[in-house]
């Protein structure tokens, strides 16, 4: 299949966001594994066969980069949570994605209780002792994907925003001093993460920041002000975390995901990006992957504060929900951006994985087809001789 001309990973037309729905045999393995009742080498076997089919789907989509679909992982948050070791933590923290506390409205904000038991990240959790990196899974995760890939993989990772989002640093005051602190250990650890990754040959890098649009969202504020922080001081300290995270990897392509939550088709925040156009001003990803699929995104006009050097990928599919977007309406809107961003600098996208957590959305493996499929021949044809 045709594919756009250009295969500078800077500028390719066509990206997703990394998870993608999981096969019904997979998740049965899964959940079973979850319960002792698999064993690890049943659980592998499982994910392996997956993975390789869901790249072949996407190379044959002409994708020109494909991810594991994230099959490895219950929630896209595991990409750091699974790696190391320091959070307080219950036991058996795997059968909690079968019972949590979460509203089951679709399409509504997603009221989960951060507070309970559960999986750090997920929920918020402290630390009992300094966390240690004792596992790298997107390292796992890109070694399998490369292997059976004819062209390149990506890998997501976790950003250091959600991750001190989700830290109960009041209750780790014995561990760290404060939100400085542990970020800059969380930066510390990360960047060990990627490092491992840039030396195994993995050249697209996705930093996974939803937390950033906390800082757009009014419900979102009010929690960070009942817990004593300061959302103008939690963002600096994010946007220097991010560009110490990303710095000094030379020829790598580093991008950030900015959403406001997908999880089992819910969201967590509303509004636009101009309260946090610095994150587009001051941090040095070379691409930009943005949620633009309904009213809850605002705007493009914050899109003029992205520097000249960097690419915008328009995330107007949304996963969220099975209907299929018009190919004209999508070109309609990748033209209106073009008001503030030029064409050669644009790319397009869904608005955010089809499966952030295990559960997926409200999509079905036929829905993602014809959606990823949708982006790709859009994509070819807006773009063609670029």
């Amino acid at each position: 299949m045709a594919q756009p001309v250009t295969t500078d990973l800077n500028k390719i037309r066509i990206d997703h966001i990394g998870s993608l729905v999981r096969p019904a045999n997979l998740r049965d393995v899964f959940a079973r594994y979850d319960r002792s009742q698999a064993s690890r080498e049943e659980l592998a076997k499982a994910q392996d066969e997956a993975i390789r089919d869901v790249i072949r789907k996407q190379e044959a989509r002409g994708f020109p980069i494909v991810t594991d679909g994230e099959f490895r992982r219950h929630s896209f948050q595991e990409s750091f949570s699974e790696c190391v070791t320091g959070f307080d933590v219950p036991k058996n923290v795997s059968l909690y994605y079968e019972k949590r506390d979460l509203n089951e409205t679709p399409l509504e904000r997603a009221e989960q209780n951060f507070e309970e038991a559960g999986p750090a990240i997920i929920t918020r959790r402290g630390a009992m002792e300094r966390l240690k990196l004792v596992r790298n899974l997107p390292l796992e995760e890109f070694r399998y994907a490369q292997s059976v890939a004819k062209v390149p993989a990506k890998v997501t990772v976790l950003g250091p925003d959600r991750i001190a989002q989700r830290f109960k640093w009041e209750a780790s005051r014995n561990v760290y001093d404060g939100l400085d602190d542990f970020v800059a250990h969380v930066v510390e650890i990360e960047r060990r993460i990627i490092a491992d990754l840039v030396k195994a040959g993995c050249k697209y890098v996705q930093i996974d920041a939803p937390g950033y649009t906390a800082y757009v969202d009014k419900v979102s504020l009010e929690r960070m002000r009942s817990r004593g922080e300061n959302p103008e001081r939690n963002l600096e300290r994010s946007i220097q975390a991010d560009n110490a995270l990303i710095e000094g990897f030379p020829g790598v392509t580093f991008g950030i995901h900015l959403c406001r939550g997908n999880n089992q088709s819910k969201f967590y925040a509303s509004g636009g990006y101009d309260p946090i156009v610095d994150v587009f001003r001051r941090t040095r990803f070379q691409r930009f992957l943005l949620e633009y699929d309904d009213e809850r995104s605002g705007g493009f006009e914050p899109l003029k504060n992205v520097p000249e050097d960097r690419t915008v990928v328009l995330g107007l599919v949304t996963t969220k929900k099975p209907a299929l977007e018009s190919k004209d309406e999508l070109k309609w809107r990748i033209q209106e951006a073009t008001k503030f961003v030029p064409l050669e600098r644009l790319a397009l996208s869904p608005q955010c994985g089809f499966a952030s957590t295990e559960e997926g959305n409200l999509i079905s493996p036929a829905d993602q087809a014809a959606k990823l499929r949708l982006v790709a021949e859009t994509a070819r044809e807006m773009w063609t001789a670029t």
